[in-house]
């Protein structure tokens, strides 16, 4: 009989495997399959409940608008351009502020104009280039109503 040092009493019994008695275990595997359907269709669930709730805040959705000049090109002289406004629709967006800066070409400082109840703005500018430049470009931005 072996000799125990330091231990009085009641020795452990070892144990069995804890993988011998999960590899035995035949119904193990049973409940799995139906906890996944299960999660799948909540969680599909919730999602719709979600993408309902979200398109529900149209009002703070961004819509784009576009802006049509004319005329497209203008010469470095002081000139008169019209903006229209135009949504997506291609409806004339009434009460929007433009706004034309430098781009490639220069105006001195920052023009604005507002749209009329037709989309269109009228604004002066008196673009310039610069030495050898042929061509440039302003930047429009469109601040909505």
């Amino acid at each position: 009989m072996p000799t125990l040092l330091g231990c009085y009493g009641h020795v452990a019994r070892p144990r069995p495997d804890l993988l011998d008695h999960f590899r035995n275990d035949e119904r193990a595997i049973e409940g799995l399959p139906i906890r996944l359907v299960i999660a799948l269709v909540v969680g599909v669930a919730s999602l719709g409940v979600m993408m309902n709730m979200l398109s529900g805040l149209s009002g703070l959705t961004v819509t784009e608008l576009d802006a049509r000049p004319s005329p497209d090109v203008v010469g470095p002289n002081y000139e008169t351009v019209e903006i229209t406004v135009v949504d997506p629709d291609g409806a004339p967006v009434a009460d929007a502020t433009v706004v034309l800066t430098s781009g490639t070409a220069t105006i001195d400082g920052v023009a604005t104009g507002t749209t009329g109840s037709d989309g269109t703005a009228t604004i002066s500018i008196d673009p310039e280039l610069g030495p050898n430049q042929q061509e440039g470009t302003l930047e429009v931005s469109i601040k909505p109503p």
